[in-house]
């Protein structure tokens, strides 16, 4: 086993000549700052995902729409607008904004394929089932279509997007088209997404497969 290099020695390798007589106590800020750009990005990506759900527009899509689906949602409201993705490209993707509040789902699936030189290689991830129901509070999806067996607790079909109230900061432009509904339960969710994003997100059972060739959700 090689012996572990000494930190100091790592850190005196690291910085210049002129870094090295840098006062005790101060820090070489400006190459502390490139080492941090990596972990700073990531936590970030993984903080607009997991924890801030209305943020499902206000982000560059990939050029790969995926499959969500889900044995059964239930929800205490629901609210529902078009609008457009778009993807780095400038591409536009016509899409449904559902607002889910407080989503309780007895299993969930997402999958995305895409076309690498190594061949067709499949991400997916699946959580719940037999380890729990998964939730989420302000879960938010951009579908190009919903199929499932549907029940609505109250339903309000043409109203304004611009004053849609059921799913706390879940608006549209004033004048578009909006939907909203009571509590709702939907057996059989199946839908193709562009994004995806929910607060509070509790994924019990979590796993995540990469597969060449592998098995979508549907």
């Amino acid at each position: 086993m090689t012996e572990a290099t000494p930190l100091t020695s790592l850190r005196e390798d690291a910085v210049s000549g002129s870094e090295r007589r840098l006062p005790e106590g101060r820090t070489a800020w400006r190459k502390s700052a490139l080492v941090a750009v990596p972990a700073v990005l990531a936590v970030g990506a993984m903080a607009a995902v997991m924890a801030q759900g209305a943020l499902a527009a206000s982000f560059a899509v990939s050029g790969t729409n995926f499959q969500v689906s889900s044995g059964k949602l239930t929800s205490k409201g629901l609210s529902s607008y078009v609008q457009t993705d778009r993807s780095v490209d400038g591409k536009g993707h016509p899409v449904a904004l559902l607002g889910i509040g407080d989503a309780t789902l007895s299993d969930i699936c997402q999958a995305a394929s895409v076309r690498t030189p190594l061949g067709v290689v499949t991400f997916k991830l699946t959580a719940g089932g037999a380890a729990g129901d998964v939730t989420a509070s302000n879960l938010i999806i951009d579908g190009e279509d919903l199929v499932g067996d549907a029940r609505f607790g109250t339903a309000q079909i043409g109203r304004d997007a611009s004053t849609l109230d059921e799913v706390a900061g879940v608006t549209g432009e004033p004048g578009a088209f909006g939907l909203q509904a009571g509590d709702i339960t939907v057996a059989g969710v199946r839908s193709h997404a562009w994004s995806a994003t929910g607060g509070n997100f509790r994924l019990r059972g979590l796993r995540l497969d990469v597969n060449l060739d592998g098995k979508k959700c549907f």
